[in-house]
Order: C-alpha cells, then sequence, then structure tokens
C-alpha cells in the first residue's frame, strides 16, 4: 500500500529554518505529482506549495512564496520543503501528499495523505 511519512518538524524561533521531508513508498514516485498543505488549529487545511512529476514545475501559496522552497529527488523516493524565515503564523501540522494529476492547488483531491508532522514557531 501506499504510504507518505513526513519528518523534519520541530520547534523553532520565528526567523529560523526548517527541512521537511516527505519520503514514499507503494507508489511509482516519479509519476506523481507532490505537495505540501498544512493545517493550523481551528483552521482549515491549506495549500502550501506543489511540484510536478520531474521538478520542473513549482506552485506556491502567496503566504510561503519566496520563503519556502519545494524540491523532489526521484532517486530516493522523497520530496522536501526547505522552510526559511519562519513567522509564528506557519505553525501548522504540515502534510505531504500525491496525486497522479497536475492540479496543484486543489489539494483536498490529491489521493494518497502523509500523517502530517508538526511545526511550531515561537514568537
Amino acid at each position: 500500500q501506499v504510504q507518505l511519512v513526513e519528518s523534519g518538524g520541530g520547534l523553532v524561533q520565528a526567523g529560523g529554518s526548517l527541512r521537511l521531508s516527505c519520503s514514499a513508498s507503494g507508489l511509482t514516485f516519479s509519476r506523481h505529482v507532490m505537495a505540501w498543505s498544512r493545517q493550523a488549529p481551528g483552521k482549515e487545511r491549506e495549500f502550501v506549495a506543489a511540484i510536478n512529476w520531474n521538478g520542473g514545475s513549482t506552485v506556491y501559496a502567496d503566504s510561503v512564496k519566496g520563503r519556502f522552497t519545494i524540491s523532489r529527488d526521484n532517486a530516493k523516493n522523497t520530496m522536501y520543503l526547505q522552510m526559511n524565515t519562519l513567522k509564528p503564523e506557519d505553525t501548522a501540522v504540515y502534510f505531504c501528499a500525491a496525486d497522479r494529476r497536475w492540479v496543484p492547488v486543489a489539494i483536498m483531491s490529491y489521493d494518497y495523505w502523509g500523517q502530517g508532522t508538526q511545526v511550531t514557531v515561537s514568537s
């Protein structure tokens, strides 16, 4: 079965950096679009970033543009999210997701999801 496992979350001060990883198994990684979403307490899950099958195209939410970078390594079946200049409002559980289609911001329609990793940014 498909498994997506996030790692790299934690507690960081505002202005700091974290790098999240999403390790995939049970699917043909290079044939899946990958994305990150997040959900803060009391809020709906929101799109963060997406990357196409070969990494040639990326899409970001306006709130993270210029601070976050999504990337993937198809040889390692792993996707990454480099998060810089973190803000308290970035505090959320971060989820990775996979889908065979290029529908980057339609995050709730993705086929597969991980369990999430907590990111907490202190002020």
